[in-house]
């Protein structure tokens, strides 16, 4: 069978929306639930439209920091022995970065609202994610 110049761009072109569109999709997905993050944690900790203000850009760099630390766990960073051709980490090295983040964000947060509120978040933080889980669980099934 044999094909045109002009459908293999039109399939090119479609090939290439679709996979577009999922990614648009998933951002979407993504922003949504971001979106329903933050109104859990403004509902859960009682923020007032002034500790908002406040507080989420703060959140914002928490988040952050705490992605690119799991990111580099993940991908392993570079050491200067490998074993087995295979990049070496210390994963509790990671997890000991990852608790001194909590640590200092959890001191500007309280800043912010308050220290009892501060430590409160990272529970109420853990239980969104809970809830999360389960909510896409049951709707796996």
């Amino acid at each position: 069978m044999m094909f045109n110049k002009k459908s293999i761009w039109i399939t090119l072109f479609f090939s290439i929306f679709s996979i577009a569109l999922g990614f648009a999709q998933d951002r979407n997905r993504f922003q949504a639930i971001e979106n329903e993050k933050i109104a859990y944690i403004t509902k859960e900790l009682n923020l007032t439209p002034k500790e908002a203000q406040q507080f989420f850009p703060l959140y914002n760099e928490y988040s952050q920091t705490l992605w690119n630390l799991r990111k580099a766990k993940l991908n392993g960073a570079p050491k200067n022995s490998f074993r087995g051709g295979s990049r070496s980490r210390d994963v509790l090295q990671y997890d000991a970065k990852e608790v001194d983040v909590k640590k200092e964000y959890r001191g500007k947060f309280a800043r912010v609202i308050g220290s009892s509120r501060a430590s409160q978040f990272f529970e109420v933080e853990q239980e969104f994610r809970e809830h999360l889980y389960k909510s896409l669980r049951n709707r796996g099934r």
